[in-house]
């Protein structure tokens, strides 16, 4: 097998071929659905993805395997000026791995950033969203800590949440070790990352504890047994499709757990009110992208202000993509840029 530098330069050497190439290499036309055109590069992408087993067809094991080794591919190198340490924070099941990013020009005000990766709660791990954690350092002149919680079905529902929730409190309590201002933190997370994020905030309210000063939902799954129409539009998309969303959960949920729980469908929590502010992204080719815009459109009427972004040619999973899409690259330094100004406060 050639090695990972060979790799990435054989598939960022035909991603650069013209558009008509690229599109007659993946099958010949556009691929238009729902009013949205994908982006060339994606529908490269797909094409060859789609001569591999899915995922549905692996183990959560091998599935891990496969899918650490097509991300490495596609990302992007860790951004120049920012540094990472090794870093354990206390949970309750043990110590729980993690990553700290701080950019050269950290922002004292700025507050720390905890992130969850993306992953259905099955896969994905700290070198998933390394790329896009060292956009957010970098762009937002913040530190990020990036959380490895523990994953099913090893570790099924809530034992990935409850790690998050237990380093978002210990992060926010030891902010000033991250340069950031005392007893502040934001959270952020893509795809079943975004969904911890999201049942973060929802779980503190209940606690009464006070609130991320910033919630990042990046195309987020918010509610496990939707039936919106994206979930037949792009029921087959790449990379998340809903027999693969179908697949995760599965392995997320144990028997007696019910998808309408809060905890695991946070658009199903009846009460919004006194959540964080929002900056919340979806991608057009995403079975998710309904449920991603209707959590962000209740968020802002329950009183948070709110920022909602859709990257109509983009899909599911592009913050690791940035290596190998030009577009990807782009929509994650825009995210960032939003994420300084609602730390700003500027979102409205």
């Amino acid at each position: 097998m050639a090695s990972l530098g060979v790799q990435r330069f054989i598939l960022r050497t035909l991603l650069s071929l013209p558009t008509p190439v690229l599109r007659l290499m993946s099958g010949g036309g556009v691929v238009y659905q729902g009013g949205r055109t994908l982006d060339p590069k994606i529908q490269f992408l797909a094409a060859g993805a789609a001569r591999s087993p899915s995922m549905t067809t692996l183990t959560p094991e091998a599935a891990r395997r496969s899918s650490a080794q097509s991300m490495a591919a596609m990302t992007a190198p860790l951004e120049a000026g920012v540094r990472v340490e090794p870093l354990t924070i206390p949970g309750p099941a043990g110590d729980i791995p993690a990553r700290v990013y701080r950019p050269a020009s950290q922002d004292p005000a700025m507050p720390v950033m905890v992130f969850a990766h993306f992953g259905g709660g099955v896969i994905g791990d700290l070198d998933t969203c390394e790329a896009f954690c060292g956009i957010l350092a970098k762009v937002v002149r913040c530190a990020v800590v990036s959380v490895d919680y523990r994953l099913a079905p090893e570790h099924r529902f809530p034992a990935g949440l409850e790690d998050v929730l237990a380093a978002f409190r210990w992060t926010r309590d030891n902010a000033e070790r991250f340069g950031g201002p005392p007893g502040q933190a934001a959270i952020g997370g893509d795809s079943m990352g975004g969904n911890f994020a999201a049942i973060v905030c929802q779980e503190l309210k209940r606690k009464g504890e006070a609130q991320p000063v910033l919630q990042l939902l990046v195309y987020p799954c918010t509610d496990v047994a939707s039936e919106t129409p994206s979930m037949t539009t792009y029921g087959e998309a790449f990379p998340l499709s809903r027999p693969i969303m179908e697949w995760f959960m599965g392995h997320y949920m144990g028997p007696g757990d019910d998808p309408a729980d809060p905890r695991l469908s946070p658009l199903r929590e009846p009460d919004l009110t006194g959540l964080a502010p929002a900056v919340v992204i979806t991608a057009g080719f995403d079975p998710l992208v309904d449920q991603g815009e209707a959590y962000a459109r209740r968020l802002r009427d329950a009183g948070s202000p709110t920022v909602y972004r859709c990257y109509d040619s983009l899909a599911h999973g592009f913050t690791a993509f940035t290596g190998a899409v030009t577009c990807a690259d782009v929509a994650c330094r825009e995210i960032a840029g939003l994420v300084r100004e609602g730390l700003e406060g500027r979102i409205r």
